[in-house]
């Protein structure tokens, strides 16, 4: 399975990103591993999203990254 998952980090900005290792994942960032939220720890799980097809994870990761697709996260999944 692929995830597309939304972390709230504490400054009250989102990450979006995509992993075939969820759990993995949020530990790099609970460590400080991943360069975008390493200085903005704690972060929180918000949502994540299970695809069975890793293109179609990417693609929904790229669209919620989008302006149209940050507005649909703000919407429908936070």
């Amino acid at each position: 399975m692929w995830y597309v998952h939304i972390l709230r980090c504490s400054n009250a900005t989102y990450y979006t990103g995509c992993t075939n290792n969820l759990e993995e994942r949020l530990g790099r960032h609970s460590k400080g591993q991943v360069h975008y939220t390493k200085d903005k720890l704690p972060i929180e799980l918000i949502t994540y999203i299970a695809f069975s097809d890793k293109y179609k994870a990417y693609e929904f990761e790229k669209y919620l990254k989008s302006g149209s697709g940050i507005a649909f996260r703000n919407k429908r999944l936070l």
